[in-house]
């Protein structure tokens, strides 16, 4: 029987970095955003590629075997679609945060116009308290890689593999058939990139908006995973 792991993250939190990371097991197999063609049919949303998407359809996750199967989901995808959360229960559920400005300031370069339903801090945040497991902070991965990963492995009940480490670069098979427009710098890399802040003011405009997802965020960085040694 297949070691079935959900992550859970907000949207641009380098969680492709993180099934990249976990695609390099020998013993893994991923799969990428399974709600994301539900989550643009029940919700409207024009999204880049939303054709492409929906044509690709919904996988069957449970066909999905493999000695571990890992599963990256954006939190606010859960929110719309006709699926019971109950389905995911018997899943090891994992959570990646990253700090909400920069994911706003990358939101709206990318979408525009945003409000809370397309970033999901609030879905994450009630996700870890019905399911609590592990959270990672995406700084915390960039800045300590190697420290993370082990931590998020012992934390799942897996072997730490240091060929989660790096990787050739280029378009793995299980990405998203949205890889064109959302992966492009992920596809140019080897490995996790270094940390670099934003350097660009942040808006006065968007203020409400991260008032309203900082409490959330808080909420799980106070049980963030620290890196082992």
């Amino acid at each position: 029987m297949s070691r079935r792991i959900a992550l859970w993250s907000c949207p641009r939190t380098v969680s492709t970095a993180v099934l990249r990371a976990f695609a390099q097991r020998a013993d893994t197999v991923c799969v990428d955003e399974p709600l994301y063609a539900a989550y643009l049919r029940a919700s409207g949303k024009d999204h880049p590629m939303r054709q492409e998407i929906l044509a690709a359809g919904d996988p069957d996750l449970d066909a999905v075997e493999a000695p571990v199967v890992f599963e990256k989901h954006m939190a606010h995808h859960l929110n719309e679609v006709s699926l019971e959360p109950g389905f995911f229960a018997a899943r090891r559920h994992a959570y990646l945060i990253r700090d909400p400005a920069e994911v706003i300031l990358s939101m709206r370069r990318d979408l525009g116009e945003i409000g809370p339903e397309d970033l999901g801090f609030d879905q994450q945040a009630r996700l870890w308290r019905r399911w609590p497991g592990p959270v990672v902070a995406a700084r915390d991965l960039l800045d300590r890689p190697e420290g993370i990963l082990r931590a998020l492995c012992r934390a799942l009940d897996l072997e730490f593999d240091p060929a989660m480490l790096s990787w050739p670069p280029g378009r793995h098979p299980s990405y998203g058939v949205w890889a064109p427009f959302w992966y492009r710098t992920l596809e140019a890399s080897t490995g996790f990139q270094p940390y670099r802040p934003k350097e660009e003011p942040f808006p006065a405009e968007l203020e409400p908006l991260l008032a309203w997802a900082r409490p959330y965020h808080e909420e799980l960085a106070a049980v963030r995973l620290r890196p082992e040694s």
